[in-house]
């Protein structure tokens, strides 16, 4: 479920587990100790519902991930997957980047490249391609450099559920950053913790590989993203994680898990911060009506929206700046506040872990 590669400074015994965990302990999803990895496919797009019946049943079958991290407009984008595991968001991702995109998935576990590879020309068969648009790579996500990342060369990156395996969290999103172009979005689900893990968790390969003992601290992530270079990370949806074995739950005590979906972007320094008037064409495939780009802020085809500066510079950079219009707003836009994923998860609006937007 994670990435493999060469040598990574630290953590070469969290790598060890991990590649036993998900190579030979965990074969199929029964075998999940919690409620984090729970894909879902009665909650997702009718596009993306679509695809996945696509995908080879030994690849679902292999795949760990906690539901699906798929963010909008994706057409013809350089897309790459962290942790891609088995390969099955790859190759939904596959379909929906097209012949003019490519997506790359980079995964430690002999066990499930050898899934993800085997399928290959299956899916390129499936989806009527010319040619395979998609490639599988052995690495660490911790060093994407050795694997062959190059700066600056990718649109949207992906992860699911594998930052928490990591030890070294920074090197994870100091290697995003480095690869992502200006106006690249790290869009990815992760587990969070309300505390730091006690060094028993971090010790217990089980709770580590079910990425309990390897969250971090929710605000330690902003801390982490905006040191790095990335603007203030963007709450989709969250939803409290239980363990389901009464071992597990007596192993974490009071410690609480939520399970989130963050949006990360890569901006131009010179960009210019201004609040905007924004009015979406209605343009994007599976999203003509109306994009919830966070769990704030949802637009509307035709109708216009005030949005702050932040958020502006975000749409006006990002690779969807063409499926916007902007003018100048006369309303007052309250800067952008940072959401609390454990009250987020317990209201409403946290919806469910399982929903693409």
């Amino acid at each position: 479920m994670e990435v493999g590669g060469e040598d990574c400074t630290k953590g070469s015994s969290v790598h060890g587990n991990v590649k036993e965990y998900y190579g030979k302990t965990i074969l199929t999803t029964d075998d999940i100790k919690t409620t984090a990895c729970s894909p879902s496919i009665g909650t997702m797009r009718n596009y993306v519902r679509d695809t996945m019946k696509l995908i080879h049943n030994d690849v679902i079958a292999k795949f760990f991930g906690c539901g699906i991290t798929l963010p909008e407009c994706l057409a013809g984008m350089s897309i790459l997957d962290l942790g891609s595991g088995s390969g099955r968001d790859c190759y939904v991702l596959a379909k929906l980047v097209g012949e003019d995109g490519f997506v790359t998935g980079i995964d430690m576990t002999d066990e499930q490249l050898e899934i993800a590879h085997k399928y290959i020309e299956y899916h390129r068969n499936v989806f009527g391609f010319k040619k395979s648009n998609v490639k599988f790579v052995k690495g660490y996500i911790e060093n994407l450099k050795d694997a062959g990342i190059v700066d600056e060369s990718v649109d949207v990156i992906i992860s699911n559920c594998v930052i928490s395996l990591c030890e070294d969290k920074q090197s994870v999103l100091q290697e995003a950053f480095r690869v992502l172009k200006n106006g690249g979005e790290f869009y990815f689900s992760d587990m969070y913790s309300d505390r730091e893990p006690t060094e028993e968790m971090k010790n217990n390969e089980v709770l580590w590989g079910e990425g309990m003992g390897g969250a971090l601290p929710w605000r330690r992530l902003f801390s982490l993203a905006q040191d790095i270079g990335f603007e203030i990370p963007r709450t989709v949806s969250a939803r409290i994680v239980d363990a389901i074995q009464p071992d597990i739950k007596a192993s974490v005590g009071d410690t609480k898990f939520v399970a989130v979906t963050y949006r990360l972007f890569k901006l131009p320094t010179n960009i210019i911060r201004e609040p905007k008037d924004v009015l979406y064409k209605g343009e994007i495939f599976g999203h003509e009506d109306e994009i919830q780009f966070d769990c704030k802020l949802k637009l509307i085809r035709g109708i216009p929206q005030a949005t702050d500066g932040d958020t502006t510079a975000i749409l006006q950079s990002a690779r969807f700046k063409n499926e916007f219009s902007f003018r100048k707003s006369g309303n007052y836009v309250p800067s952008f506040e940072v959401d609390d994923p454990f009250v987020l998860a317990a209201s409403s609006d946290g919806k469910s872990w399982c929903t693409d937007i």
